[in-house]
């Protein structure tokens, strides 16, 4: 018997909440079986599961996240999904990489801006006493 995993077990194990489960139910992301008002998800329900998890931690859109594993063909050796994920991780690190100089350029920005305001707070305080 293949193994399977109720909506609690995997929203409990993966630290989500059920509505998420549903969410990416309706996506069409995971497909659990249905035995009347409960379902049961599978062990690739719960890999992909995994893997949509990870990509969200990357940086990955849902429907990039979905599209990646919806291109899984171990017939075919998976090179191109593999190639696909690692295009976009070096495509987010493209990205991070260009925000944290924005943000180190911002940081300079505003310490220049909390200097000139002092210096200001400090002539108007001197012409005053």
């Amino acid at each position: 018997m293949t193994e399977q995993y109720s909506i609690r077990e995997l929203a409990e194990e993966f630290a989500v909440t059920t509505r998420t489960l549903r969410f990416y139910e309706e996506k069409g992301l995971l497909e659990p079986a249905r035995d009347k008002q409960s379902r049961r998800y599978s062990a690739a329900d719960r890999t992909r599961l995994k893997l949509i998890l990870r990509g969200k931690r990357l940086g990955f859109t849902l429907e990039e996240s979905a599209d990646i594993i919806k291109m899984y063909d171990p017939s075919a050796g998976n090179k191109k999904q593999i190639q696909t994920l690692v295009d976009k991780i070096r495509e987010k690190s493209e990205l991070l990489k260009q925000q944290q100089k924005d943000l180190e350029l911002m940081l300079v920005d505003l310490a220049t801006a909390e200097k000139r305001c002092l210096a200001s707070i400090n002539t108007a305080t001197a012409k005053t006493a």
